[in-house]
């Protein structure tokens, strides 16, 4: 068992697994650990989607993101549409894109964004993934409470749900909610790298 497991079921086996990565959480707990030393764009998540799997079937690695604004930042946007080519391009990785929204700060001329429709894509495909069988245990990577109602559907589908967070972005409601949590650690990152 890795480090940082905690179980719900002692003795439950994984079979076949599903990762279901929250991408603006992932890109901000792993800056939590690394700084500026490891970059995004490093990262595998198929060796990623094996380590926490472990010795089980990765069936897939679903990452959701949003799209930076070509016209704000010409240089961030080429950036990222890179390391998204990565990303389809990585065995076993599906990537989904939803939209960033400009909001303005109130007060201030300045603006910033905020990815929309992520959470409601995460949602529906772990809810459509337990209903169609495609997986025994789906591991949740996001400290986003909001998951908590998917998290039981799937579970009232007898489908093992695994939390994997950063300490930096825990929910601890969620967390609790989960029948699995993983504390993605350095340690455990480590391998993961390119």
């Amino acid at each position: 068992m890795l480090p940082g497991i905690a179980s719900a079921r002692p003795g439950f086996i994984m079979k076949r697994v599903v990762l279901f990565i929250d991408g603006s959480n992932f890109y901000y707990g792993l800056k939590s650990i690394y700084g500026k030393s490891r970059s995004l764009a490093g990262f595998n998540f198929k060796k990623f989607g094996d380590v926490l799997s472990e010795k089980d079937e990765l069936i897939r690695v679903m990452y959701y993101n949003a799209p930076l604004n070509f016209s704000e930042n010409p240089e961030q946007y080429t950036k990222q549409q890179k390391f998204f080519d990565k990303v389809r391009s990585t065995e076993k990785v599906k990537l989904i894109l939803s939209r960033l929204q400009k909001r303005k700060i109130k007060g201030s001329r300045e603006f910033y964004y905020v990815i929309k429709g992520d959470d409601i894509h995460i949602a529906v495909d772990m809810v459509k993934g337990a209903y169609d069988d495609a997986y025994d245990s789906a591991i949740l990577v996001s400290g986003d409470g909001d998951f908590i109602p998917a998290v039981n559907v799937v579970q009232e589908k007898g489908k093992i749900i695994v939390n994997a967070y950063f300490k930096s972005s825990l929910s601890w409601h969620l967390k609790q909610s989960c029948d699995k949590s993983i504390q993605l650690t350095r340690e455990l990152l480590n391998g993961c790298f390119d």
